[in-house]
């Protein structure tokens, strides 16, 4: 009765560190994803800058390409 005992509190005993590492296990875990989670943010924030910057590029060689044609357009009138 008394080893059963013993062993009882012996088992409690090694319970306590077991969980403790557990727990820190799965903290690091939930923060690595956490971190993960922000530096996809990041990622897509940056996507969509870059997103924004391309087409303010293209926007802006459209209306340079409209320029040049009605600027050639005027001078083929013009030479007729």
């Amino acid at each position: 009765m008394v080893m059963l005992y013993v062993l009882g509190i012996v088992a409690v005993v090694m319970c306590v560190p077991i969980t403790a590492i557990i727990t820190d296990h799965k903290q690091k875990a939930i923060k690595f994803k956490a971190d993960i989670v922000r530096q996809e943010i990041e990622l897509e924030k940056l996507k969509q800058q870059n997103f924004i910057i391309e087409t303010e590029k293209m926007k802006l060689e459209l209306e340079q390409m409209k320029l040049d044609y009605s600027s050639g357009a005027k001078e083929l009138i013009k030479i007729d």
